[in-house]
């Protein structure tokens, strides 16, 4: 693209938006809590609609927005169809079609974390690879496939890494044997819960770096979790560098060496993968936008 674009980057607790120009750079950005007891989205076309006054305003209009939405995304229907952690109500107004009559932009719907692979892929730390995974290790588990620039996507947006199961024994028995289950930020607080640490914050992390053993084991079998999940990406996708972003992952002194060692251990035999922090950080979304449209394959 050679031209900016409105982005949307909407989440269970807040909706950011951002005027973002073809190299990724955010010229323009809006932060406003996700109102979650409206009856439908119009959140999203007043920041569209603010964002491309701005555009306007700097002399450079634009007529495509990308709207990143945490669930899974049907890229044949243009709707987005389950999304646990956003209003039920709003998934029927979860349209390209709707979000482009409303806007009067061309608007393309986005998983967030597709789109913040997109973002780290071509401006972020995986700009020297063309075959890059981002994982974001947060209050769920997630990925985003790049492979020979172009976003692996099927009719139904993928990647999903956190419902794969890494623990046979604990999912036969009904349990939760999945990465998110055993590695997310949410399990780890609620393990650390169980030895009377107060959940939120960086009380976990900051336990971690004092070396308190229980916090350290507990943080260590979780990141083992998700680098097992890696792994299994490795075999599949054999990438050249696996991008680790979100609350959790951006603790890169804590994270990174688990993984490196688990993906050493247990991965592909070929050169060497490496295992780096997103160089964007929140705004990978954000700055994926602008290379949305290429990434999916298309001109329009």
């Amino acid at each position: 693209m050679t031209h900016r674009v409105v982005a949307i980057d909407l989440g269970g607790t807040n909706v950011r938006a951002a005027l973002v120009d073809p190299d990724g750079s955010i010229i323009h950005r809006d932060r406003r809590p996700t109102p979650s007891g409206d009856a439908q989205p119009d959140v999203l076309v007043e920041m569209v609609r603010a964002m491309a006054a701005l555009a306007a305003e700097d002399g450079s209009p634009v007529d495509r927005a990308v709207v990143g939405l945490p669930g899974v995304v049907d890229h044949v229907a243009e709707v987005l169809v389950a999304a646990p952690n956003l209003p039920q109500a709003w998934l029927p107004f979860l349209t390209d079609a709707w979000l482009t009559e409303q806007t009067g932009l061309a608007v393309s719907l986005a998983n967030d974390a597709d789109l913040a692979a997109v973002g780290e892929a071509n401006f972020g730390a995986g700009k020297p690879h063309r075959d890059v995974v981002y994982v974001t290790i947060s209050t769920g588990v997630g990925a985003g496939i790049v492979l020979g620039d172009l976003l692996m996507r099927g009719r139904y947006s993928g990647g999903e890494i956190g419902h794969t199961i890494v623990d046979r024994s604990l999912a036969l028995a009904g349990n939760d044997g999945t990465v998110e289950g055993l590695g997310s930020g949410t399990a780890i607080g609620q393990s650390m819960k169980l030895l009377g640490f107060e959940p939120g914050g960086t009380a976990i992390t900051d336990a971690v770096r004092s070396g308190d053993p229980r916090a350290t084991a507990v943080f260590d079998q979780a990141m083992q979790s998700v680098g097992i999940g890696i792994v299994n990406l490795c075999w599949l996708f054999s990438p050249q560098m696996i991008v680790v972003g979100g609350g959790v992952g951006m603790n890169g002194d804590l994270v990174l060496p688990t993984l490196r060692r688990v993906v050493a251990e247990l991965g592909p035999e070929i050169a060497e993968i490496e295992i780096v922090n997103a160089g964007l950080a929140d705004d990978a979304a954000l700055a994926g936008a602008a290379a949305w449209w290429g990434a999916i394959g298309r001109s329009d």
